[in-house]
């Protein structure tokens, strides 16, 4: 009777790996792991813009030109600008270039800072420039 269960569990372990590794083919990842798919949108939805106790520091919504490929966002007074951690919101299967591994230094306002969204299918390429500004003191 052991051998047989041992048969089962052997086919069963073989029928397993051949779904498993046949179910992997469909859909390649890219050199970040990340899965790539047919889908050509590319585009921000959302940007924010947090301070180092991971608060929203923009005043109002930050101003998104998919054509342009601009984003504006004013910021609160007094905002530190060299901390900064940008926050964008991508389309489904879509990935930011560079990526977004921590603080950013914003605080250089005649020099914006460049993201360029990659398509899931990661044929297209759009490069988002970032203008910020600093709310007036009233």
């Amino acid at each position: 009777m052991m051998g047989m269960k041992t048969y089962w569990k052997n086919i069963f372990l073989i029928l397993l790996m051949i779904l498993s590794l046949s179910g992997c083919t469909e859909n390649p990842v890219d050199e970040d792991g990340l899965l790539i798919t047919g889908r050509e949108e590319c585009y921000v939805s959302n940007f924010d813009l947090l301070g180092t106790d991971r608060l929203s520091v923009r005043i109002g919504n930050a101003e998104i030109d998919n054509d342009e490929c601009t984003i504006d966002v004013v910021v609160a007074y007094g905002t530190d600008l060299r901390n900064l951690y940008p926050q964008f919101t991508l389309v489904t299967d879509a990935k930011l270039d560079p990526k977004i591994t921590g603080i950013t230094d914003f605080s250089d306002l005649d020099n914006p800072k460049r993201y360029t969204v990659i398509s899931g299918n990661r044929q297209v390429r759009k490069t988002y420039t970032v203008y910020v500004s600093v709310q007036p003191l009233k």
